[in-house]
């Protein structure tokens, strides 16, 4: 299935040309400096407008593999130029890539369909992701991308972290450390408008208070986890850094290709037998590409970089994930969350197959073409599934940029 973009998403230098071209057209307005350098010594940006005490701070690549958030970072910063009324007692600062050495290895920045996504995927591991090596890792060990993150919240304080994220297949939901009333409203009506799924039952957010359709807040620090085997805790993320001067996070999600099955909220038949069914496909395509890495990994004597880390990291979560599904009962129970969860399945092994196969395809290893033929084979079958159909870029952006004003304003009136 391939519905083609009709643009493309921008590099890490582009957004920073572009940020520089925005101050020295608005120099009255907008600051442009580096906060920090990732651990390849790539420098990470901050864009400021505006120099107001109350901050909204804006965070785009956290993930690699969620290219969205540059292009919305830069549809925001123009537009927090020419709406004055956002600028009210408010600045604005965007970190402009929070991962650049995971954003250099995510190479299709305007795939056509989902097999050539996966073919250019990258996803760090969980102890190499910006916003989330503080829920795996002890803090003297935490990279310098988590510490100039946590250096700029620390310096704003901002009342409301906006982290942009999205899903190659799915729809679009926010994730909440506290709620803002009346979000769920303008983020349905935007959805709506643009024809864009709200994805109800987000196994993301499995057994979290929901705000709204498509509206979930974050866990008090007592209640039990939905998946205990995951070894990450959202509520020792950066997500939470904000908390200690009285704000806290949003985070937008947003779809490349939209799906249908996930905003569909009646009650499935039987949702432990479908999640238990689920998580039998997990450990059955896991252990395809765990075949595949065993058997070429003496051939891989010395490799140990982010593709390979990442794609042993992802496998090595599935046992634990797929227990979880079977002997937990469903977080939810709804069609929507059902769905939700088959997309989770299929992407764990398929994103670890890609990046395997980048691998062996860098070594010229005889393997690859077997993990290039399940990659094709599980992306098609992915797309055959949900009826994945294209977002195109400029709803995607729209979208997720007034998903952020919506929730810094009615976050504003409810610090205010």
């Amino acid at each position: 299935m391939s519905l083609l973009p009709v643009l493309r998403y921008p590099t890490v230098t582009e957004l920073t040309t572009h940020a520089r071209a925005l101050t020295a057209r608005h120099p009255g307005l907008c600051a442009l400096r580096q906060v920090g350098l990732s651990r390849a010594g790539r420098p990470l940006h901050l864009l400021s407008v505006g120099r107001a005490r109350r901050a909204v701070l804006v965070v785009a690549g956290a993930h690699a593999n969620e290219p969205t958030g540059g292009s919305t970072l830069l549809s925001l910063a123009e537009r927090v130029l020419h709406e004055r009324e956002l600028r009210n007692g408010t600045s604005w600062h965007f970190l402009l890539c929070a991962d650049p050495d995971g954003a250099s290895l995510h190479v299709t920045p305007a795939p056509r369909s989902l097999l050539e996504y996966h073919l250019g995927f990258f996803r760090p591991a969980g102890p190499e992701q910006p916003e989330w090596s503080p829920a795996v890792l002890p803090p003297d060990r935490l990279p310098p991308e988590t510490r100039a993150l946590t250096r700029v919240i620390d310096e704003l304080r901002p009342y409301l972290q906006v982290t942009l994220h999205g899903t190659e297949l799915g729809g679009s939901w926010v994730q909440l450390t506290k709620d803002i009333p009346g979000l769920a409203e303008p983020f349905g009506k935007s959805a709506a408008r643009l024809h864009i799924p709200v994805e109800t039952g987000a196994s993301d957010a499995a057994g979290w208070p929901v705000s709204g359709p498509g509206v979930r807040v974050m866990p008090d620090a007592d209640a039990g986890a939905a998946y205990p085997s995951m070894p990450d805790d959202a509520r020792h993320s950066t997500w939470y850094h904000a908390h200690r001067y009285g704000g806290l996070t949003a985070v937008v999600e947003v779809p490349m290709w939209a799906s249908d099955l996930v905003d569909d909220s009646a009650p499935h038949p039987a949702p432990a037998a479908a999640i238990r069914r689920l998580a039998e496909r997990l450990l059955r395509d896991a252990r395809e590409v765990e075949r595949v890495l065993t058997e070429a990994l003496p051939r891989l004597e010395g490799v140990d970089g982010p593709l390979l880390r990442a794609a042993r990291w992802g496998l090595e979560l599935v046992p634990g994930l797929a227990s979880d599904w079977t002997h937990t009962p469903p977080a939810d129970t709804t069609m929507a969350y059902v769905g939700s969860v088959d997309a989770f399945a299929r992407r764990l092994p398929l994103r670890a197959a890609a990046m395997l196969w980048r691998v062996l395809q860098e070594s010229d290893d005889h393997a690859a073409p077997r993990l290039e033929q399940l990659v094709g084979m599980w992306s098609d079958a992915f797309a055959v599934r949900f009826g994945a159909r294209w977002v195109p870029l400029e709803h995607q952006v729209e979208h997720q940029s007034r998903t952020v004003v919506a929730a810094a304003l009615h976050a504003r009136e409810g610090a205010a």
